[in-house]
């Protein structure tokens, strides 16, 4: 067995499959949706990377309610998050903000910023850009 990648979920399938692509330069390999009668964020798509190693898909969830970084009581927390390699985590942080990102209010305060920097996707799942 191997883990060829996760798969999540989200609120508007399209709107987070155009920010992964942007943010990774992943092709799109397949995309479906919305099917007739769903709302319009319906739908699930498949991204990878040119050399084919892992992929990343998306599917809709109609009941999608936002995680919450860091955890609170009775909030959706986190059920698992992308780490991201980058050379320069400053320039990753202006790139991730430039295609969509937000960057976490919360940093954890026993890290180097200049080395680890937690942000958001459009549909609030975090994840981590590291050198």
């Amino acid at each position: 067995m191997r883990i060829s990648g996760p798969v999540l979920d989200a609120p508007d399938v399209t709107a987070l499959t155009r920010f992964y692509e942007r943010l990774l330069g992943w092709e799109v390999e397949e995309f479906a949706g919305p099917r007739p009668g769903h709302p319009p964020g319906d739908g699930w798509s498949r991204l990878r990377p040119a050399d084919g190693s892992t992929k990343i898909e998306i599917q809709f969830e109609e009941h999608y309610v936002r995680p919450v970084w860091p955890g609170a009581p009775g909030a959706p927390g986190m059920q698992m998050h992308l780490d991201i390699w980058v050379d320069d985590v400053a320039g990753g942080v202006a790139w991730a903000t430039a295609c969509g990102a937000t960057e976490a209010e919360h940093q954890p305060a026993n890290r180097d910023l200049s080395r680890l920097r937690i942000m958001l996707d459009p549909a609030g799942h975090p994840f981590c850009l590291w050198s």
